[in-house]
């Protein structure tokens, strides 16, 4: 098995489309990108940490290829708004992808070229290394799952807002 991270906006949607590739055999969500230890979701939210919105993929590289997990992060988010999805904005929001490897850095900076072909605006996606990944609570894992709904602005009031 391999892993694979990215930060494309609220973590529930980007989960929930990666859950959805055959290959993938888990997922959890988190915060990475950032300086503080074992931050929670209220303290991720001030934008003080440093940490993005995550999602951590483990896959099965004889089923699903890095290759297709970037179509699925291109596909699944705007990555040429600098900290920005939606309604979600601040640098916990950014689009991210941190590499677990060189083979992975370099598959994420082809790919980044090739998805910068097909559009007008330039693709802002951060490509760094995978630092320390610190997993959400467990309200945030799964949540479009375990509560039947299908976008990330349906649940805020749940949550305490964003």
């Amino acid at each position: 098995m391999e892993q694979a991270t990215f930060a494309a906006g609220c973590f529930w949607g980007v989960e929930a489309a990666f859950r959805q590739v055959p290959g993938v055999v888990r997922t959890q969500v988190g915060y990475t990108g950032g300086t503080v230890e074992n931050p929670d979701y209220k303290l991720v939210c001030t934008g003080r940490t440093g940490h993005a919105e995550a999602v951590e993929v483990t896959f099965d590289p004889d089923r699903v290829s890095y290759d297709e997990l970037l179509e699925v992060f291109w596909a699944k988010h705007n990555p040429t708004t600098r900290n920005r999805q939606g309604f979600d904005f601040g640098s916990q929001y950014r689009s991210a992808i941190f590499f677990h490897g060189p083979e992975q850095e370099q598959a994420a900076k082809a790919s980044r070229d090739r998805a910068q072909e097909s559009r007008r605006r330039k693709i802002v996606t951060r490509i760094e290394p995978a630092g320390p990944f610190y997993r959400a609570e467990e309200y945030h894992q799964r949540y479009f799952e375990r509560t039947g709904r299908s976008s990330c602005t349906a649940g805020l009031a749940e949550v305490g807002g964003r």
